[in-house]
C-alpha cells in the first residue's frame, strides 16, 4: 500500500510556546501509526529543531520545512537553503505551495531547481500543484497541472519521482466560498497519477503518495481519504487545532 500521510502546514502561525503546546497535545493523543502511515509537521523555520526534538522518538512522525531557496547558497538575506535544512537533519520540505507561487512569484523552473537541491541534500520534496479559479472555470485545469508537473518534475529520473510526495491544492476552493466535491478531488488525483504513468510507467505512478490540500477538516477527512487516489492530506487551518488534527490522522487509510 502507498504511504498514507497526514501533513500539517502551520504556515505563519503560532508563537514558539503555542507551537510546543500544540505538538504536546497532538502527540499526547498517542495515535499509533501503522507502517504505511506517516504524520509530518511543516512548521516555521524557528520551530524546526524544537519540532524535530518532539517527534524524533515517535514512530513515523517527522518534521518538514515550509520552503527552501532555489539557490544552493549565496547573498540571499533572509533565505534558507536545502543544505542548511540537511545539516539540521530535516528530511522533508514543502516546495511550490500556492501561496509561495502567488505571493513570491515562484515559477515552475525555479521549483525544478528547488526539487533538485532537495534531492541533492537527501530531502524529500512535498511538491504542490493546483489551479486557480479562472483556470477551473475555463475547464483547462487538467492541462494546467500537467504543465506544472512537466516543467518542475519531468527532468527527474524515475527513482527520484517515486520518492517524492505530491500535494494537490484546488486553489479555487480555498477561501473563495466554493467547495470542491469528493468526486472532483478524486478526479484530479487520478489525472495526476495518469500523467506520471504516461511519463514514467504505471508502476512508478502507483508508488507516489498524492495528498489533497483543499481545506481538509476533521469532518471530511475520512471521506476524502477513502478515495482510491487520495493518500492523505496537506492540512492548513485544521492542523492548528489539536483535536481536529488528531481526528485527521486517525482518518488515514
Amino acid at each position: 500500500m502507498r504511504k498514507q500521510i497526514a501533513a500539517a502546514n502551520w504556515k505563519m502561525n503560532t508563537t514558539f510556546q503555542q507551537g510546543e503546546r500544540l505538538l504536546d497535545e497532538i502527540l499526547g493523543a498517542e495515535v499509533a501509526l501503522a507502517a504505511h502511515q506517516h504524520t509530518i509537521f511543516a512548521v516555521p523555520y524557528p520551530y524546526l529543531l524544537m519540532t524535530r526534538s518532539e517527534v524524533e522518538e515517535e514512530y513515523n512522525y517527522s518534521v518538514a520545512a515550509q520552503n527552501c531557496h532555489h539557490r544552493k547558497n549565496g547573498a540571499y538575506t533572509g533565505e534558507v537553503s536545502a543544505e542548511m535544512l540537511h545539516s539540521m537533519n530535516i528530511n522533508y520540505c514543502v516546495v511550490g505551495h500556492s501561496e509561495r507561487r502567488e505571493y513570491n512569484g515562484e515559477t515552475n523552473s525555479m521549483l525544478a531547481e528547488k526539487v533538485n537541491l532537495c534531492f541533492e541534500h537527501y530531502i524529500t520534496p512535498i511538491f504542490c500543484c493546483g489551479e486557480p479559479l479562472s483556470i477551473r472555470e475555463a475547464g483547462t485545469h487538467n492541462e494546467f497541472v500537467t504543465v506544472q508537473l512537466k516543467e518542475s518534475l519531468f527532468h527527474l529520473p524515475a527513482d527520484s519521482v517515486k520518492a517524492l510526495i505530491l500535494a494537490y491544492e484546488p486553489i479555487w476552493a480555498i477561501g473563495t466560498g466554493k467547495t470542491a466535491t469528493i468526486e472532483q478531488a478524486q478526479e484530479m488525483h487520478r489525472h495526476l497519477r495518469s500523467v506520471i504513468a504516461a511519463q514514467y510507467r504505471a508502476a512508478v505512478a502507483d508508488e507516489i503518495s498524492i495528498l489533497y490540500g483543499g481545506s481538509v477538516k476533521a469532518n471530511n477527512a475520512k471521506e476524502l481519504f477513502s478515495c482510491p487516489d487520495v493518500d492523505g492530506g496537506l492540512v492548513g487551518g485544521a492542523s492548528l487545532v489539536a483535536a481536529d488534527f488528531v481526528e485527521i490522522i486517525k482518518a488515514l487509510k
